[in-house]
């Protein structure tokens, strides 16, 4: 394709996914509300918290064999789509009447309202299963090895950026309108990725029938092994980044006493990781670009993994609000030149009736990241401490320069680039 269709085509992914992100982000502040509003449970209302991430884990891997059968066109508009209804069954769930549908063990009482919001998050996780792995599949079948890492920054960088866009939306209008409001204008902006995405994304069917089944996803990866360090650094990433930091920082705010003016514990985490989450993106987009200059794409993962080796160490050993900023600072620098990297390498090595199901197996480890990051995270914390936590994870990242610097720096990955992208 010329510049300006792939221009064209990148653009109305990234559009997608950051409209996306931003009707994510609108909902969100008043989800974690629901209990009082709707008189759930907390652990029901933990159920809804999670059901979109725990749909998406399932679906990954066949969204992606699906992408590979019939192309990633189709499957993404629907996945916006799809997305799109969530948003609209938050307001029906707000209007269900509060009847108790039924009594089950750890849930407790489950009333109807909690039922229809469990099933739009699970809406939204088939959904973004299809988006995610579509809009990978779709950049890189536009792009060549010269221009991919700037389109698949962008992409990633739309992701990044998108759900604190819309944060401070919904925050904002949930003040000042209201929560359907707030749900409304989140089913909107879903909807405009849809329209966008239905008008411009062009029909990137594979040229090869490789049967796209489940069962050839073991037979892939013993094929193509550098894609299992690849998504080894996938769940290292997320699973720090969105599992241990998100879910522990406004606790060791609070447990150091941290305060910015009137701002406490609470505050201070929000301010801090919206600081890193903007530093994130930002690097992103630079790094995807980057690694177009660079010999051997996998030469960003080193940097990326000290930055967040040193950022974790320093919020281990100096318990001190400007190391806190810094530490967070170069955690959100690292993972933003990681992420893009390891995406972009494997789009690379991927033949284009493969990217589905191997874009599946990419993005499910890095769910699992964020799944089990915070089950062990708060009782790490708990049980050995803050800097222990923290030190062994420095650790962890420090042990993704061997198990996936290195294997990526030493496999051929311009010359299965150039075998992929023929293909």
């Amino acid at each position: 394709m010329g510049e300006y269709d792939v221009r064209a085509v990148s653009l109305a992914v990234v559009g997608g996914v950051f409209f996306g992100g931003i009707a994510t982000g609108v909902a969100f502040p008043t989800l974690p509300l629901l209990d009082d509003l709707l008189g759930i449970t907390a652990v029901m209302l933990g159920l809804v918290l999670a059901a979109n991430r725990i749909a998406r884990l399932v679906m990954n891997t066949p969204a992606g064999s699906i992408i590979d059968r019939v192309g990633a066109r189709t499957p993404m508009i629907v996945g916006l789509f799809t997305q799109a209804l969530a948003p609209f069954g938050y307001v029906v769930g707000l209007h269900t009447p509060p009847v108790t549908v039924g009594t089950f063990p750890v849930l407790g009482d489950v009333s109807a309202p909690g039922v229809v919001f469990v099933l739009a998050r699970t809406m939204w996780g088939v959904g973004s299963a299809f988006v995610f792995i579509g809009a990978f599949a779709v950049v890189t079948h536009v792009t060549t090895t010269d221009n991919r890492g700037k389109w698949i920054g962008y992409v990633r960088g739309g992701q990044s950026l998108g759900f604190p866009t819309g944060l401070v939306v919904g925050g904002v209008m949930t003040d000042l309108v209201g929560i359907q409001e707030a749900f409304l204008v989140a089913g909107a902006c879903a909807l405009i990725a849809g329209v966008v995405a239905a008008a411009v994304l062009p029909d990137v069917t594979p040229d090869h029938d490789s049967g796209g089944g489940l069962r050839d996803v073991p037979a892939l990866l013993r094929r193509r092994p550098v894609v299992l360090p690849i998504g080894v650094g996938n769940f290292t990433l997320q699973l720090l980044w969105g599992g241990v930091l998100l879910t522990t920082l406004a606790k060791y705010a609070e447990a150091f006493a941290f305060e910015i003016g009137p701002l406490e514990a609470a505050g201070v985490a929000g301010v801090v990781m919206g600081g890193g989450v903007l530093v994130t993106g930002g690097v992103t987009l630079w790094a995807g670009q980057r690694s177009d200059e660079l010999g051997n794409r996998a030469l960003l993962t080193v940097p990326s993994f000290l930055a967040l080796v040193v950022g974790f160490g320093l919020i281990a050993l100096v318990p001190a609000l400007p190391a806190l900023v810094v530490g967070i600072l170069l955690a959100g620098a690292g993972v933003g030149a990681g992420a893009p990297a390891l995406l972009t390498i494997l789009g690379d090595v991927t033949p284009g009736d493969e990217l589905g199901r191997l874009g599946g197996v990419y993005n499910t480890m890095g769910d699992v990241g964020l799944s089990l990051g915070p089950l062990v995270a708060i009782p790490a914390v708990e049980t050995a401490g803050y800097r222990a936590t923290y030190l062994f994870c420095a650790g962890l990242v420090a042990a993704c320069l061997l198990v996936v610097s290195l294997p990526l720096l030493w496999s051929p990955t311009s010359d299965t680039a150039r075998v992929a992208d023929s293909d």
